[in-house]
């Protein structure tokens, strides 16, 4: 006599079913066959509609779903002798989540649909049975899944440290020898022999603005890290928004006019003294601007308006607005794009400058305008229609400072 002849097929549905009755146990035991399986065989393949209903009467198999191409397939838990599988494809009428494969040589009671179906119409026992094993499934389910994005997030939490503990090393190793660049690079400049010779003053100039671009990014990075280490020191004093902004625009006004785009301020007479630190909120409102004027096409528009508003706990506060007639951003990068180094399209094909179209730069901004925002206890945003860049539909960036 095979081993497969010994087991008995209502020990192991009982095992399975512990609430039916005898009769019950007996009419599903005539309704499924015993079958042999060997190691590696595919009972439930994820994806496919399949008709099967499984109960492991011997061996071990492994339910594993497909995660992605990169993380390939993770196994979800392995199953043993009374253990169900397959049946919520059945009952949902959809394909299998997860692939079930033997991981030994394995015997089964299999059912077909349509008696799998009648034995739920007939047996409410059943289906709770079958309810209440779904219920400890993902119970189990979501205890691996919270330690796993325990563990994930402990990782990620190490990484963004290190992330920032090397911006931080870096932008001092490189702002030391930049400012002696800087510096001979001025001195070169302002000599007469250099000024006098057509060849040497645009080498000269040029140096100068290269050097002036590096330190910016330098103190871009030093001011990430400030803002992320909770190191930022806030000087709060009273500010009149409006000449802050007025001194903002004047800055780009240059660069704006060289891509003839217009840079238009809408500042409404009633706009409130907000009391906070005028450095900081500077540097948001630059950030905000410079993204406006490199992501809008030659020829376009940026506009910066504010107005006094309520925030969400009725104190007042100030709403600033900046919005440009370019290329527009996709609703799944509206939290993104506030993220440290997220860039949006193909880094590859930005070109170099601050305020170029599309020009590259190190992703800093606009993580800047946030982290100043929170400093603030106000809140930054974006609106779009998406991504077009044949129609620019632009974008509308808001900073809500409380007064």
């Amino acid at each position: 006599m095979s081993a497969i002849q010994t087991l008995d097929k209502i020990a192991i549905l009982k095992m399975a079913f512990s609430d039916l009755a005898a009769d019950e146990l007996a009419e599903m035991a005539a309704l499924t066959e015993l079958r042999e399986y060997p190691a590696d065989h595919i009972l439930c393949r994820e994806g496919e509609y399949e008709e099967t209903f499984y109960v492991i009467a011997e061996g071990n198999a492994v339910i594993s779903k497909q995660i992605s191409e990169d993380e390939g397939e993770r196994t979800l838990r392995v199953v043993g002798r009374g253990d169900l599988v397959g049946e919520m494809a059945l009952i949902q009428n959809a394909p299998r989540s997860a692939t079930v494969r033997t991981k030994t040589a394995c015997a089964v009671l299999e059912m077909d649909k349509p008696h799998f179906e009648t034995m739920l119409s007939r047996s409410p026992r059943m289906a709770l049975n079958i309810i209440h094993i779904t219920f400890d499934r993902m119970r189990g389910n979501d205890q691996v899944m919270i330690a796993e994005l325990q563990r994930s997030n402990k990782v990620l939490r190490q990484l963004d440290r290190n992330k920032l503990e090397f911006i931080q090393v870096a932008a001092h190793e490189l702002r030391t020898p930049i400012t002696v660049l800087k510096g001979y690079a001025n001195l070169l400049g302002s000599s007469p022999d250099v000024k006098a010779n057509p060849a040497l003053a645009p080498v000269a100039d040029g140096i100068l603005k290269g050097t002036d671009r590096m330190h910016a990014v330098v103190n871009t990075m030093l001011d990430v890290t400030r803002i992320d280490s909770d190191r930022l020191t806030l000087r709060a004093s009273p500010i009149l928004l409006k000449q802050l902004i007025l001194e903002v625009v004047s800055g780009l006004t240059k660069a704006a006019s060289e891509r003839n785009i217009e840079l238009l301020h809408v500042l409404e007479a009633d706009t409130p003294l907000i009391h906070g630190d005028p450095a900081l909120i500077h540097k948001a409102l630059y950030h905000l601007l410079v993204n406006a004027v490199k992501y809008t096409p030659d020829g376009g528009m940026v506009s910066i308006s504010t107005r006094p508003v309520s925030m969400e706990n009725g104190k007042p506060g100030a709403l600033i607005a900046v919005r440009d007639t370019g290329i527009g951003l996709d609703e799944e990068h509206h939290d993104l794009v506030f993220e440290k180094f997220y860039q949006v399209g193909a880094v590859s094909v930005h070109s170099s400058g601050s305020t170029n179209f599309k020009g590259g730069g190190p992703g800093l901004g606009l993580a800047i305008v946030r982290g100043v925002a929170r400093a603030h206890s106000g809140k930054t945003w974006v609106e779009s229609k998406g991504l077009d860049e044949v129609n620019f539909p632009g974008c509308t960036f808001y900073l809500l400072l409380p007064v």
